[in-house]
């Protein structure tokens, strides 16, 4: 395993993380007592088979739930036990979320998508739109500002949702089967878009399914029956066809 310890530069700590959901009368165990340290600009990779937990583990990590019981700290900030509304604010902030189908507001220019997440920072409008064009810059797609989702190839729409992602430069860029609907030659081109993004010093994590995807990442956290199976280091590098 490789938990780790605690040190300065941890972006992610889990304690005992535990999720529980009730079911009619049955009680199903999702995470169980998971503990685990992430540090700053690691490139991470959560697999495992079909109910496994790591999709409830994205959700923890994403603050989009609860734990059932556990602390979870990200930079340093305790997140376990948050209201709805905090839970929001520490998204807003602290998480930069890429989703395999994109997520993208289909009537909204590339810029305006992009922009999202600044909606409810207190800032001139004309600072948004310069951060949005900096994060469109970074992923290539400067001269597509004004098109609609629907005028982009699956490629470009994914590039336009990590300029989202990293538009309010957040701790944690956490990839959902990001290229999931992507076919092989634009999943090497997003891959390629992730190696720069952590040699920039982003933290990366990918839950995915495909195991192509997890090898490409510098460590793989395999989940089975919501427990940890494994946690290592990976140097193999991927060639996609």
């Amino acid at each position: 395993m490789m938990e780790g310890l605690q040190t300065d530069d941890t972006v992610i700590s889990l304690s005992n993380i535990t999720k529980n959901y009730q079911m009619a009368q049955h009680s199903f165990c999702a995470l169980d007592n998971i503990n685990l340290i992430i540090k700053r600009n690691e490139y991470v990779a959560i697999t495992g088979p079909s109910g496994s937990g790591k999709s409830t583990l994205m959700n923890v990590l994403g603050c989009l739930d609860n734990p059932s019981c556990g602390q979870y700290l990200l930079e340093r900030n305790d997140v376990a036990s948050q209201s709805e509304a905090q839970l929001a604010k520490i998204r807003n902030v602290g998480v930069g979320f890429i989703f395999q189908s994109f997520n993208l507001l289909p009537k909204a220019s590339v810029l305006i998508n992009v922009m999202q997440p600044l909606v409810y920072r207190v800032m001139p409008n004309a600072k948004r739109k310069q951060m949005a064009l900096k994060a469109l810059e970074r992923v290539g797609l400067s001269d597509k500002v004004d098109n609609l989702p629907n005028q982009l190839s699956g490629g470009q729409r994914q590039r336009v949702a990590i300029a989202r992602a990293l538009v309010t430069n957040p701790a944690i860029i956490l990839g959902d089967e990001p290229t999931g609907n992507l076919d092989s030659k634009t999943t090497a081109d997003i891959m390629a878009l992730f190696d720069q993004l952590h040699s920039q010093g982003h933290t990366i994590i990918l839950v995915t399914h495909e195991a192509e995807i997890a090898q490409h990442c510098h460590r793989v956290i395999r989940l089975v029956d919501g427990k940890i199976d494994s946690d290592v280091m990976n140097n193999k590098e991927v060639a996609y066809a």
